[in-house]
């Protein structure tokens, strides 16, 4: 999995890019919860849940239809978010199922299972380039820890920089024009 550090990197970028009047900062806090959420399933390692089950880690919570769900939540919260109901289920979406598309160009683990309920089949996308995060604060306080954070800085954070610079270079061309 990407750590728990870089998964907001993606919320944060659509935030900036997007600008405080389309995605509020409360919307974008929100999203940034979300787009960890799914490492919630983490749990189940220590409740004895087999890694492969549809509970397991890198299971239903990393999933499209758990992302779906998480923002239906969101877009019920929208009034008090600031932002138009599709704006923030566009948002929650793309932060939540985020997540498992970083974690499926991850190096190591099973895969995701991006179509549970109705599949458990675990998937990698074809480009594996994200250094895989130990779990575990110990173990990421170590020289594998370093490596992650330096991997995700190329992959996850430097990417999300682009993303966010361009939004807002896009949007001060719009003001000025």
């Amino acid at each position: 999995m990407a750590s728990i550090l870089s998964h907001p990197a993606v919320p944060l970028a659509i935030g900036i890019a997007a600008g405080p009047r389309t995605v509020p900062p409360a919307l974008t806090a929100v999203a940034c919860v979300a787009s960890i959420l799914p490492d919630a399933d983490a749990i189940a390692f220590w409740l004895g849940v087999p890694y492969d089950s549809p509970l397991g880690h890198r299971g239903f919570t990393h999933s499209l239809c758990f992302a779906a769900l998480v923002a239906l939540g969101g877009a019920l919260l929208a009034a008090r978010l600031g932002a138009p109901p599709a704006t923030v289920f566009a948002v929650v979406f793309i932060a939540t199922a985020s997540h498992g598309v970083l974690d499926a160009l991850t190096t190591g683990g099973m895969g995701v299972a991006f179509y549970s309920p109705f599949s458990n089949a675990r998937f990698f996308l074809p480009w594996r380039v994200i250094a895989v995060s130990p779990i575990g604060v110990t173990p990421f306080l170590s020289a594998r820890g370093a490596r992650v954070l330096r991997s995700e800085l190329a992959w996850i954070w430097a990417p999300a920089a682009l993303i966010a610079l361009a939004g807002l270079a896009l949007r001060r061309l719009g003001r000025a024009g």
